[in-house]
């Protein structure tokens, strides 16, 4: 997809258009979730990883699987296991004696491709999460002593379930903190499941021929783009707001940092872009609040008792600001 040679105009049409036909080549695969896989592609554009939590069998390694097709990039899959080994993640140093003389080579690992799924992230030990956490936030990896680049783009789709917390690592606040979004999966509506069924269990193996919408260099010139797209000083100061509002709000023990009100802006950028828009508005930073801000907050034990959770606060500071 080449965006440089259009006009301004042309630039933001075209850029929605490729947007919207990656949404509808995944809704080959993916029955409904249409917001879900909104979301993941605007942290693509904005170069974010993400963390999926819902119920197993959901359907969110087909979903990343699909996406990572359509955009032409690069795939790789970890299953964390409690004793999973950074080496597992990142690669190691092997004997290669197949030129007739013993030396090491580095033999990389699946952390090497543009789009990772983590599948229960929460299952890693701390070490292996810091492996994790070194190649979402420098998109590099160390091996001893020597620092490898990842190829770009790179992200990391981290998953993890919710109801089944035995023998789990619960992600501390700093690596929370490095995924841009957080987003949660529902049950699929009744018409939704009917369709699923239908289409899973009429053929032996249910795989529609996908399209290649773009590339790995068209993904990297998205990111670019997005991030010019025009924000006024008033909408970005309303994102500001927000994310302040969490540090003294009485049903929160913590409010989130300032890389939460980079990411609002961000992501409200990328959702202006696929909504063919050539600004941000002040529904792009509202809609994007809560998946941005729900797992940087931390809900009191007074707001736990009157029932509340990190996406009813976050509305009502919405709501106030």
């Amino acid at each position: 997809m080449q965006i440089s040679n259009l006009d301004e105009a042309g630039k933001y049409d075209k850029a929605s258009e490729k947007l919207n036909e990656i949404k509808e080549e995944v809704g080959k695969v993916i029955v409904g979730q249409e917001e879900i896989i909104e979301n993941v592609l605007i942290s693509i554009l904005c170069d974010g990883n993400v963390l999926l939590e819902s119920n197993p069998g959901m359907g969110k390694t087909k979903m990343i699987h699909t996406v990572s097709e359509v955009m032409g990039l690069d795939f790789s899959r970890i299953q964390n296991t409690p004793d999973l080994m950074p080496s597992d993640i990142t690669g190691t140093h092997i004997i290669d004696e197949s030129s007739g003389e013993t030396e090491f080579i580095f033999q990389r690992g699946p952390i090497f491709a543009n789009m990772v799924l983590a599948d229960e992230i929460n299952r890693a030990t701390p070490k292996t999460q810091s492996a994790l956490l070194e190649a979402m936030q420098e998109k590099q990896v160390t091996v001893g002593n020597q620092s490898y680049e990842l190829d770009k783009p790179f992200f990391v789709m981290a998953t993890q379930n919710p109801i089944d917390q035995e023998g789990t690592y619960p992600l501390p606040e700093a690596q929370r903190d490095r995924f841009m979004m957080k987003l949660e999966l529902e049950y699929p509506k009744k018409d939704e499941e009917q369709e699923i069924v239908e289409r899973f269990t009429s053929e032996l193996n249910y795989e529609p021929e996908l399209k290649e919408v773009i590339s790995k260099p068209s993904v990297v010139r998205l990111q670019e783009f997005t991030r010019q797209v025009p924000i006024a000083d008033d909408i970005k100061e309303r994102a500001i707001d927000i994310v302040t509002s969490t540090r003294d709000h009485e049903d929160l023990d913590y409010g989130a940092s300032p890389r939460a009100s980079m990411n609002i802006v961000l992501a409200a950028k990328g959702r202006a872009l696929i909504k063919g828009r050539n600004h941000v508005s002040a529904s792009d930073i509202n809609s994007v609040a809560k998946p941005v801000l729900r797992h940087r907050i931390g809900l009191s034990f007074k707001a736990e008792k009157k029932g509340k959770d990190e996406d009813k606060v976050v509305e009502e500071i919405v709501h106030s600001v």
